[in-house]
């Protein structure tokens, strides 16, 4: 999200979820995304195959010499295949440093530059053992720290070779195929498209999407949630909600945009026209709108109140959290949509306010902060 002030955040990857543990009511991409055409990767039986292959292969060394190469073959195919990395980035880590076998993490990026952390990606555990079991092989010992110092060339016609052996496509034979498979893959599984453009080290969510292909529909279901989500993890405003801006209407010094949430619920702010340029906002676009808390006004009327407020939501009071001086109500206006207030607690007291309380959640167009990914 675009504010005045930008902090860059660490790309740490934790335990992926899949589709069986997402909580009930949360898009998932795996039930409704096809890959485009130009997008080449390996299906879940392809990649089987091609493990297999390499299984085979490096079995069949006998020679110390060249089953010490195909071991070290097989270590790069195992991070390439589970972690989505690029083939340079896996050819230039160190085994001793960027891998921790008990927890199964490999860190890219090396140690810590500034405020920009490694990205993390944690790899099953099954395939952590392998590697565990892989390095310490004693024919290893004399290569630590090195061991997956390989020519790039040399791996990539192994993986040709592997492939033309379990019957792949040239064009699928190659190491990068093996980034968009896992990318696939984890999206199949459920797993957020913001997590997989952690794990890949995407620059942008958009570079992820490039995996996707949705009806426009399901376009925005998916990036309103997931906007709205990340809008709530960057923001001290209680209040923040995602929408698609349907009209702007502009004047000599200040703009209204008018948003629509995914709900149905419309809301208005008022900006600068210098706000509305930096941000490039227009119709269409999808932005996230904020609201602290103390700026929302509650008022009890059965009845929409005769006030001068563009916006006015109106739902049943949901919870209280009474404090010594002010008091935090929660409004419930729909089954997904919150409203928080921050009022002093004569006020809670004087308008009666009790749960289940129907009530209007009111707030100033000029209090509506807006943002866009």
């Amino acid at each position: 999200m675009v504010t005045a002030h930008t902090k860059k955040a660490a790309r740490v990857a934790g335990p992926c979820p899949t589709a069986a543990t997402m909580a009930p009511g949360r898009p998932c991409p795996a039930k409704i995304f096809s890959v485009p055409g130009d997008i080449k990767h390996l299906e879940t039986g392809q990649l089987d195959a091609l493990t297999a292959a390499f299984t085979a292969w490096k079995d069949r060394a006998k020679r110390p010499d060249v089953r010490l190469s195909r071991g070290r073959v097989w270590v790069i195919f195992l991070l390439l295949r589970h972690c989505g990395a690029k083939l340079g980035e896996v050819l230039t880590l160190d085994d001793r440093a960027d891998i921790e076998w008990r927890t199964g993490v490999v860190r890219f990026g090396g140690a810590k530059e500034g405020d920009v952390l490694p990205r993390e990606v944690k790899l099953p555990q099954a395939v952590a053992d392998e590697l565990a079991r892989c390095f310490d092989d004693p024919a290893f010992l004399s290569l630590r720290g090195s061991v997956l110092h390989m020519d790039g060339g040399y791996v990539r016609r192994k993986f040709y070779e592997r492939g033309q052996e379990c019957g792949l496509p040239k064009e699928l034979c190659n190491p990068r195929i093996l980034r968009h498979s896992r990318a696939v893959e984890l999206l199949r599984g459920g797993v957020p498209l913001t997590v997989v453009q952690t794990i890949l080290g995407h620059g942008s969510v958009n570079l992820t999407a490039h995996y996707l292909s949705f009806t426009r529909e399901d376009i925005q279901t998916l990036v309103s949630y997931y906007i709205h989500k990340e809008a709530r993890m960057k923001t001290s405003a209680r209040n923040t909600f995602t929408g698609q801006v349907s009209r702007v209407r502009t004047g000599t010094i200040l703009s209204e945009v008018t948003l629509i949430t995914p709900r149905g619920h419309e809301l208005v702010s008022v900006i600068t026209n210098e706000s509305l340029e930096k941000l490039e906002i227009r119709e269409g676009v999808l932005v996230t709108a904020s609201i602290k808390a103390p700026l929302v006004i509650l008022v009890k009327d059965d009845d929409a109140p005769v006030s001068s407020m563009r916006n006015r939501l109106y739902g049943k009071v949901l919870r209280i959290n009474m404090g010594a001086i002010a008091a935090e109500v929660v409004v419930a206006v729909d089954e997904e949509t919150e409203v928080c207030a921050l009022i002093t607690d004569e006020s809670v007291n004087r308008l009666g306010i009790a749960v289940g309380d129907p009530i209007w959640a009111m707030f100033k167009a000029f209090s509506v902060v807006l943002g866009v990914d």
